[in-house]
């Protein structure tokens, strides 16, 4: 064939294996954030029944964490080892048995093993994801359909959370753990008879039988299938998270892990404190406890629309844009406290800021190619999850230390401006 299997995506319109992966991982993200925020929705109901402080409770929320930070720096470079699917796969099964177990937990220490774990999982899941979409879908669209996995994400947090208010008060906080178990473990037949593995790691890894497989995946793509693999250079180091601060990758992926950093910091700082938040704001419990469902509304329009934009305009430049702006809105927040205009601001804000933080996935997977393309996004994740670290711990301190709502807001404003400058700055010819 004279063009590679890229080039046909390129060129020709996607077809029904194209949007049935872009589905399933899709499908995957929703999961990832039903996981992710459960522990959140039934943290009131175990307190109760086990007459627990929130201090108790906290160690078990940074233990999901780091968890999810292990995930992404250890497990999710294996996907370019062993392949996308495999890891996907395993990611799916880690999630859906050890949730499941979670409801069987009687202790603190069985949620900090649990919860450990599963972040194993939930950390590698949205690496692999972004990964995969980005390579079966046409260079001129990427960025929407990555961005559009990823807002799976804030889509199963929205869902979850609406479950979990009907499910907890009338079953118990057991049976939403075994929801959310049961539902991912469903994944694993879907994944299996629907999810095709990269073509790029066929041709790049050549696993046993890659001819075989990638001419089937061809096939259905109506690509004209190959007689042979092409001779590669393989890539020496056992997991090659070496190449990523090597030659010309070194200074975006310092820019993009600089990124990464600021725009966790300052997601985290408002999806951890986004109840008391809203709260000191002057909105009443009720409406507070909306407030993070209104933000994770936010953030799915947001996320479609930087796909959209991204697309149309570019990645770096439409990034720069929203986060800087994001940065401007945080900063202003104090103009909005006593109102109710208040919960639109929420909303605005999950807009911008999830919008921009996932729109650095779709760079991460541009940036880096398919021999080391899951280390690398696995890795600037990682790096920003330390950021996710920092800026919740940081907010603790500022808030005991007595700084107003408004002042914390001013100071968060900063890392989420910074994201955007630095994200403008990558240097990299594969980003525009």
């Amino acid at each position: 064939m004279n063009l590679s299997p890229k080039a046909f995506i390129d060129k020709n319109p996607m077809t029904a294996l194209q949007y049935s992966t872009i589905i399933i991982c899709f499908l995957m993200n929703m999961l990832d954030g039903m996981d992710v925020l459960v522990i959140s929705y039934t943290a009131p109901a175990i307190a109760k029944d086990w007459d627990i402080s929130p201090a108790a409770l906290g160690t078990v929320f940074s233990s999901g964490l780091f968890g999810m930070t292990l995930g992404t720096l250890f497990l999710a470079p294996f996907a370019d080892k062993i392949g996308r699917k495999n890891i996907i796969l395993i990611s799916g099964i880690i999630m859906g048995i050890c949730i499941f177990l979670t409801s069987y937990a009687t202790s603190i220490s069985h949620l900090l093993i649990y919860r450990f774990i599963s972040g194993l999982g939930i950390g590698s899941m949205l690496a692999s994801t972004a990964s995969l979409a980005s390579e079966y879908t046409p260079n001129k669209t990427r960025d929407f359909w990555v961005s559009f996995v990823v807002s799976g994400y804030p889509v199963g947090a929205v869902a979850s959370g609406l479950v979990a208010a009907k499910v907890i008060p009338t079953d118990g906080w057991q049976y939403m753990f075994r929801i959310a178990g049961i539902a991912s473990m469903f994944s694993v037949p879907l994944i299996l008879l629907f999810l095709s593995e990269s073509i790029d790691f066929y041709f790049r890894a050549q696993p046993k039988n890659a001819l075989e497989k990638l001419n089937k995946i061809l096939t259905k793509m109506n690509i004209p299938t190959i007689d042979s693999l092409p001779n590669v250079e393989k890539i020496k180091s056992r997991l090659p998270v070496d190449q990523l601060l090597k030659s010309d990758f070194k200074k975006p992926t310092i820019q993009l892990w600089a990124a990464l950093f600021m725009a966790f910091a300052a997601l985290y700082f408002l999806t951890s404190w986004i109840p008391k938040l809203a709260k000191d704001a002057g909105l009443s419990m009720e409406l507070a406890i909306y407030a993070g469902t209104i933000f994770n509304v936010g953030a799915f329009f947001g996320i479609i629309t930087q796909g959209y934009f991204s697309s149309k305009y570019g990645l770096k430049k439409t990034l720069g844009v929203i986060l800087v702006l994001t940065g401007v809105l945080m900063a202003s927040f104090g103009l909005f406290v006593g109102s109710d205009v208040v919960l639109l601001i929420f909303a605005l804000l999950g807009f911008g800021i999830q919008g921009g933080f996932v729109g650095l996935y779709a760079l991460s997977a541009r940036l880096y190619p398919t021999e080391f393309r899951t280390t690398g996004v696995g890795w600037a994740m990682g790096a920003g999850r330390l950021g996710g670290i920092v800026g919740p711990a940081l907010a603790g301190v500022l808030i005991a230390a007595g700084l107003g709502i408004a002042t914390n807001f001013l100071i968060f404003a900063l890392p989420a401006a910074l994201a955007g400058i630095i994200t403008s700055r990558i240097d990299s010819k594969e980003i525009s």
